[in-house]
């Protein structure tokens, strides 16, 4: 049987585009998602399972999907993602997070699935004592349950390695945006650019939470890492786990260049051409000021480097909002309500 690989939450925004690009290297891929945010048509003719890997007994039905396709390989985002609704809701953060990585290893340990790319985040860091920060910076003390269950998730995979066999990388993205064919647009507001852009939809003010943090410009820094690019790091991230000597199992995917929120704001106002004023609003619980993320690891060990920059970001995601039609902006006739 040719092998496959299995992609939990491959219908959402990164993980679609992580299914693509598979697809175009030639790739078998299976899908396992829950539809609470993604699409079915966004997966090409990737099998698609729908279930819920937190639920009670996902381990098992996620065995019957590995030994039925012969996966080989998972890739696992499937997971809540919002770090405000972290801090509001942290038991159902961990029940969620925790309770679908321990179903995705058990059902990897009972078969022949040996190998897993972990979408982490650069939230395990928490506020680290460094801007730049590399994979080994110490503490790693997140700053919320989100955060907190991406770095026991990392814990977790580790401790499965020689018991079970698994060869195990996680991936701690820094933030990502953008997008690769519209058709893969980011389908849930949930970050940054989208968020502005539902505001700009709704004729409202987007918002800066915060203006008061120490940085430049009292926004908070981040390092906006395109998402085509983060689908390639998970391509490298595989071929990585073929080797059998692996110096390295944390890798951050970033740029290593920090933008801050004014800046992604202005971005967005050179490239969507509209002139809108923003809101600055009260600081977000559980936001650190800085969060950019040392590359070298992940470009000296699997020869990644991202390609785009901020703009480009913006650019792609404002064809893509545009392309979709409950989205689009006549920007001709635009005019900001509040």
């Amino acid at each position: 049987m040719r092998m496959s690989v299995m992609v939990t939450g491959g219908c959402g925004y990164i993980g679609a585009h992580v299914v693509h690009a598979l697809q175009e290297a030639g790739t078998e891929v299976v899908v396992v998602d829950d539809l609470s945010y993604g699409k079915p048509t966004r997966i090409g003719n990737a099998r698609l399972y729908g279930a819920d890997v937190a639920a009670p007994g996902a381990d098992e039905r996620l065995i019957e999907i590995i030994r039925e396709n012969g996966v080989d390989s998972v890739i696992h985002f499937a997971a809540r993602k919002q770090v405000g609704e972290s801090m509001e809701k942290p038991i159902w953060y961990y029940r969620q997070n925790l309770n679908g990585m321990i179903n995705v290893l058990a059902a990897m340990a009972k078969t022949d699935a040996k190998k897993l790319v972990f979408s982490s985040s650069a939230a395990t860091y928490g506020e680290p004592p460094v801007d730049v920060v590399p994979e080994d910076v110490q503490p790693m003390l997140p700053i919320n349950p989100y955060g907190q269950t991406k770095l026991v998730g990392e814990w977790m995979a580790r401790s499965c390695e020689k018991p079970h066999g698994i060869r195990f990388c996680a991936l701690r993205y820094f933030n990502v945006a953008g997008c690769g064919p519209v058709e893969l647009e980011d389908p849930a507001i949930l970050n940054l650019i989208p968020m502005l852009f539902d505001r700009l939809k709704q004729g409202k003010a987007p918002a800066i939470f915060g203006d008061d943090y120490p940085t430049p410009d009292g926004t908070c820094v981040r390092d906006y890492i395109h998402v085509s690019d983060l689908a390639d790091a998970h391509i490298a991230a595989l071929g990585y786990l073929n080797q059998d000597e692996r110096k390295y199992d944390a890798f951050n995917v970033g740029t290593g260049e920090g933008t801050s929120v004014r800046q992604i704001v202005d971005e967005v106002k050179k490239v969507t051409g509209l002139p809108f004023t923003e809101a600055v609003k009260p600081r977000r619980a559980g936001d650190p000021p800085h969060l950019i993320g040392d590359p070298s690891r992940i470009n000296t060990e699997m020869g990644w480097h991202a390609k785009y920059n901020v703009h480009d970001i913006v650019e792609s995601a404002w064809e893509a909002w545009q392309a979709n039609p409950d989205h689009h902006i006549d920007v001709a006739t635009w005019n900001q309500t509040d």
